[in-house]
């Protein structure tokens, strides 16, 4: 069936560095037209509604701790706009030039003073990009999984980032998604961790 254009056009309402506000001529399903605001890390030429809408923007990162598979590294961040610390899983935009798993190797660096070893086993659906608020942004995101080793370091942190590290057992996650303020991301991924085993940390990939 062929699909109906529902915009006549797009325009750029904001000029900062790295998030904007647009606004599209959208039309209902009438054909009436309103506006639809959206918020956008791409420049105009390369809206998701202009290009490949599956070249992610960012990663979030699942790390098990390499010394106990048990544990998973997980971060206490200020986020500026909740107001408060919200527990997550490491996570960042990709560079341009980068892959997914070299940015999470830099990521994780950066946030948390770890190194990481990429686990590359499963099915690759489980690494695709997937939308991550798709009512108010076009920004796509991925998953890298793999272990975390080396020692816990913040100096590599950028000085508006406001981090603790967590190594997490299954206890304390459950504690977190039940009591503490979660991206959506982390407690997701965290239901994956509840139900892992420690002979087959990766299993939920295949």
């Amino acid at each position: 069936m062929e699909e109906k254009k529902k915009f006549t056009g797009i325009r750029k309402l904001t000029d900062n560095p790295f998030l904007n506000l647009y606004c599209m001529d959208a039309l209902t399903c009438s054909g009436r037209f309103f506006p639809y605001y959206f918020a956008s890390r791409n420049p105009e030429e390369k809206l998701k509604i202009n290009t490949d809408p599956l070249k992610p923007e960012g990663i979030v990162i699942y790390p098990l701790w390499r010394e106990e598979p048990e544990k998973i590294v997980m971060i206490r961040q200020y986020r500026y706009p909740a107001g408060d610390y919200l527990y997550e899983l490491p996570a960042g935009l990709i560079d341009a030039g980068e892959t997914p798993e070299e940015a999470a190797v830099r990521e994780m660096k950066e946030e948390t003073g770890l190194d990481f070893e990429v686990y590359r086993g499963g099915k690759d659906m489980f690494r695709r990009p997937f939308f991550l608020g798709p009512g108010f942004t076009d920004e796509t995101g991925c998953a890298v999984f793999g272990y975390a080793l080396g020692n816990i370091d913040g100096r590599f942190r950028e000085d508006s980032e406001d981090i603790e590290v967590i190594l997490a057992d299954k206890r304390e996650a459950e504690r977190i998604l039940e009591k503490e303020k979660v991206s959506l991301r982390c407690a997701y991924l965290l239901l994956q961790f509840l139900h892992m085993v420690k002979e087959a940390p990766f299993a939920f990939l295949e």
